[in-house]
């Protein structure tokens, strides 16, 4: 069964359809990381919405993609969101500049909204401390230790984790991180889910047709 934020009843509908996910976006935003997932909760009724620092500067891609950001940080709060999206980029590790966006993922998190987190913005987390007591992944193990978080012994050795309400993946996982964000916000279920998941991660011909039924 599909799932969308429009299938809820009563108050929770009206509270549902009033929320989006955002997409966290910045120079040297890594383009690759968040497509599966965004163009497919789109697909499903979420409305996706860019924040930038400051909606007034574009930012620019890796791939050299020019984006206007729909909403400044400042402004964006926890219950008017469904999810945080964090991608990686260079500046994570290049100084401070993407420290603020750590910041509002501890608000959200704090909040009980889910943050899901991708390749050097894990590295952000970490270094927040938001991955000092929760499952997670990211692309090796030493790159996190290479923070000094204190996150160390939770470290899994996978695809994706999902802990919580955080889903953090490594940089060549853009489909596992995308299957964690679906399920999460439950655009795609059960076996809808492990259906996409085959058509797009391993290209399972069958799959296609059990997605589309």
């Amino acid at each position: 069964m599909t799932a969308d934020t429009t299938s809820t009843t009563g108050t929770a509908e009206a509270s549902a359809a009033a929320r989006s996910v955002h997409v966290a976006v910045y120079d040297t935003f890594a383009d690759w990381e968040t497509g599966h997932a965004t163009a497919w909760l789109a697909r499903t009724g979420h409305t996706v919405r860019t924040v930038g620092i400051t909606a007034d500067k574009q930012v620019t891609t890796i791939g050299g993609l020019r984006i206007q950001p729909d909403l400044d940080l400042d402004a964006l709060r926890p219950e008017d969101s469904e999810l945080l999206i964090l991608a990686g980029a260079d500046l994570w590790d290049t100084g401070d500049d993407l420290a603020p966006f750590a910041r509002k993922a501890r608000e959200f998190l704090d909040s009980g909204v889910p943050v899901a987190a991708i390749c050097g913005a894990t590295a952000g987390l970490a270094r927040e401390g938001l991955l000092d007591d929760r499952r997670h992944t990211s692309a090796v193990s030493f790159y996190l230790a290479a923070t000094g978080y204190g996150g160390g012994g939770h470290y899994v050795d996978t695809d994706a984790v999902t802990d919580r309400d955080l889903i953090t993946a490594g940089p060549t996982e853009p489909v596992a991180f995308a299957r964690e964000v679906l399920g999460r916000l439950g655009a795609f279920e059960g076996g809808k889910l492990d259906a996409w998941y085959r058509l797009f991660h391993d290209s399972d011909p069958a799959a296609f047709e059990e997605l589309e039924a």
